[in-house]
């Protein structure tokens, strides 16, 4: 592990230094790594899970955002409101400055050449996206019947988390004063996650834990950390800039060891992840 961990900072260096020779980073140059906290994973957390809401069109660097990924080292990622864009980037940093490789899964509803940019007859694609260090199978790309003010949906892969084959969800409801089309959307969600006796369901639901429309998610399931509930003596850590918590790990027959929420300043959501007792 020392000598993988030296390997990392190593490679990290190099790209820094090759970065003071020929400049700041360039369409297809080298990019600008940014140094781990001296506790960051050393690889790839075999049981970790992480959900993280990326704010697109937010102001944020792609090599800030693979730093922000690379110090927590997940098994898998989570990740909304995303360009396919971004993400290929994000990827191409955690392996490049970081040695950390993973596979992909995209759950696109949008084309948004406003968002993620692209040609006008081929604009980026605009939603969910599933990271994993493992491969994956068994892709579904779910739109919900109503989306709200924006189409919105849920992706699910079975992959392999803490040494165990596992369903993962990913999705985003829908958003502000909706709560008619969250309880919906809850419902074709839960319907899916109800036919697995285990699944991690990661995402942004913007809702908090006692509203009305997530009762359906909280029947089926509990959040990873078991301090979070809908029940009024329930105390939900917030993972918003705003002091709301609407973003979850949803365990179904799976026992959280430990989680945590991360503020972060390249979105207004904050990093949530959890290790999983998976076996």
């Amino acid at each position: 592990m020392v000598l993988e961990r030296g390997t990392r900072l190593l490679a990290g260096a190099m790209v820094v230094a090759c970065v003071l020779l020929v400049g700041p980073s360039v369409p297809g140059g080298a990019p600008i790594a940014r140094s781990l906290p001296a506790d960051a994973a050393e690889d790839v957390v075999p049981n970790r899970v992480m959900t993280w809401n990326l704010c697109n069109p937010c102001e944020a660097g792609n090599v800030d955002r693979a730093a922000e990924i690379a110090t927590y080292a997940p098994q898998i990622i989570g990740l909304q409101e995303a360009c396919a864009s971004d993400v290929e980037r994000i990827r191409y940093y955690l392996q490049r400055l970081y040695g950390l490789v993973y596979h992909v899964e995209y759950g696109s509803v949008l084309q948004s050449w406003g968002r993620c940019g692209g040609a006008p007859w081929s604009p980026g694609g605009f939603g969910q996206a599933i990271l994993s260090a493992a491969p994956m199978t068994d892709r579904v790309n779910v739109e919900y019947p109503d989306g709200g003010s924006e189409d919105r949906g849920y992706m699910a892969v079975t992959t392999t988390v803490g040494g165990q084959r596992i369903r993962v969800f990913n999705t985003h409801l829908a958003q502000r004063r909706q709560e008619v089309v969250r309880a919906e959307q809850v419902r074709v969600l839960a319907a899916e996650v109800a036919r697995h006796d285990r699944a991690i369901v990661l995402g942004d639901f913007n809702a908090v834990p006692d509203a009305p429309e997530l009762a359906r998610m909280w029947a089926l399931a509990a959040d990873a950390d078991p301090q979070c509930h809908p029940l009024p003596a329930g105390a939900c850590e917030p993972t918003t800039d705003w002091y709301s918590r609407f973003d979850y790990v949803f365990l179904r027959g799976i026992a959280p060891r430990e989680h945590r929420v991360q503020p972060t300043s390249y979105s207004d959501h904050h990093l949530l992840y959890a290790d999983l007792d998976a076996s």
